[in-house]
């Protein structure tokens, strides 16, 4: 049995002055969201023993907050660009090429290509309320802890997936709730 941590960049700065996205940084609220989601991973006694991460700078600031708060700060992430702005598909490929032995693997990046990534490992089921609010929206973030019945990542395909969580950072902070339009 393997466990898969998918894990979305904190809320972005959209004010910064930045060339490319792939620059853009997180704003205070997402270093906040990062910091309680780390912190809910250390007191939930989640492993975490591989790191596959895109190398954006929204990625890499929420893993500079996420890691301690998590107590993870002595695993080196793996930085794969492939993540950036991927499809699930190519999010499966990663995982198959950079989970080698891993039990506990995190992968940190971006939508769609996470929610998408969760929905595609997790069969449609009419009692998986947890699926069905991924499928609502993965906010930044946010994380699900899946359980995928393999011994080798190599073998990950869709559908193969259960999620035992998922937790957003209003779930943790009301203040954290999105604004109301």
């Amino acid at each position: 049995m393997k466990s898969l941590t998918i894990l979305r960049h904190a809320k972005s700065g959209w004010d910064a002055p930045v060339e490319r996205d792939f620059d853009r940084p997180i704003n205070p609220r997402g270093r906040r969201g990062a910091e309680l989601i780390g912190q809910y991973l250390k007191k939930q006694a989640l492993s975490v023993d591989r790191i596959v991460a895109s190398p954006a700078v929204r990625v890499t600031e929420t893993l500079d907050i996420f890691q301690p708060a998590a107590d993870l700060d002595a695993l080196e992430p793996h930085w794969d660009r492939r993540i950036y702005l991927a499809s699930a598909a190519t999010l499966i490929e990663v995982l198959r090429d950079t989970g080698r032995d891993a039990e506990h693997l995190l992968i940190a990046g971006h939508n769609p290509g996470l929610e998408d990534l969760a929905l595609m490992l997790v069969p449609e089921s009419a009692n998986d309320p947890l699926r069905a609010e991924i499928e609502a929206k993965l906010p930044t973030s946010a994380l699900v802890r899946m359980e995928i019945d393999i011994d080798d990542w190599h073998r990950l395909d869709i559908g193969m997936a259960r999620i035992v969580a998922f937790v957003r950072p209003r779930d943790l902070d009301p203040a954290l709730a999105p604004s109301m339009d």
